[in-house]
């Protein structure tokens, strides 16, 4: 199958609640959708022909949940190899993970923090190698939200900079993430997306979360993006240039013309840092 035209522009991950509507719209409003390959491989009958109409149409990238980078376990190699199936059958042409881990000895369901140490840059790169190979291109690896940094030896920066070194990755920028993890560790998130290396930067996201104290965010994905993220992403921009940006929505899902805001401002934002003027609607 031939690739879909590369993401660019705004964008938005693909959810069951909106599938129809957004084929009914024929993808309007959105540059490119985000699906995690998980929830889709193997899925045949109507629904698989309901993705396929938008994968032959518009630009996807693909987000995981379960490949468990950093884990202690082995690495599933037939998992990477069924991603790779999918995106050929469907034309896709990235593949992004969690620098995080969700298994030992079985699935834990949950985004894990990895502990920030010079052995740990080793063996998650070196697992990033791995699938890389396998996949025949770059895995792209997203900086996460996490509660608890136990055993660190570095600075969560230090740590992303030094795995996207030695694995040779690239980063799906998430700009929620920065903000929650500012907050819950008391550091300059600002300073710290300007120490990021813009060069790896693929594409980004951005979502809401739930504020479970002063001093306490939880990354949820079930609420709207806030004024300190978008102008974060704003600054992300001035240092990276633009590059493609989604919405992430999990629960609490809006009407699609509610999300389609959301995908509008990251568009108006992309559309001030490249001082070029909006356009009236994407494309797919």
């Amino acid at each position: 199958m031939t690739t879909t035209p590369a993401p660019h522009g705004a964008g938005l991950g693909l959810r069951r609640e909106f599938l129809d509507e957004l084929i009914a719209r024929d993808g309007a409003g959105v540059d490119f959708l985000e699906v995690a390959p998980e929830n889709w491989i193997g899925v045949g009958g109507v629904l698989g022909r309901k993705l396929s109409a938008l994968t032959e149409r518009h630009p996807f990238v693909l987000h995981g949940l379960s490949l468990s980078i950093g884990g202690p376990g082995p690495l599933d190699e037939e998992l990477v190899r069924d991603v790779r199936r999918f995106m050929d059958a469907h034309g896709i042409d990235i593949y992004s993970e969690h620098l995080s881990y969700c298994s030992d000895d079985g699935q834990l369901y949950d985004l894990l923090p990895i502990p920030f140490t010079e052995d740990a840059v080793h063996h998650v790169a070196a697992r990033i190698r791995r699938v890389q190979d396998l996949l025949g291109q770059r895995l792209v690896i997203e900086n996460v939200s996490y509660y608890a940094a136990p055993g660190a030896e570095m600075s969560e920066l230090e740590f992303i900079n030094a795995v996207l070194a030695e694995a040779d990755c690239g980063l799906l920028l998430d700009v929620n993430n920065i903000y929650v993890n500012s907050v819950n560790h008391r550091y300059d998130a600002e300073a710290f997306l300007r120490g990021l290396p813009p060069e790896r930067v693929v594409y980004g996201h951005v979502a809401g979360h739930y504020d479970e104290a002063e001093d306490l965010l939880v990354d949820t994905h079930g609420a709207d993006v806030i004024d300190p993220v978008w102008r974060l992403l704003a600054v992300a921009y001035e240092h990276c240039g633009v590059f493609p940006t989604l919405v992430e929505r999990d629960f609490n899902i809006p009407p699609l013309d509610h999300l389609l805001q959301e995908v509008a401002t990251v568009r108006r934002l992309q559309a001030a840092a490249s001082g070029q003027p909006q356009r009236s609607q994407a494309h797919g």
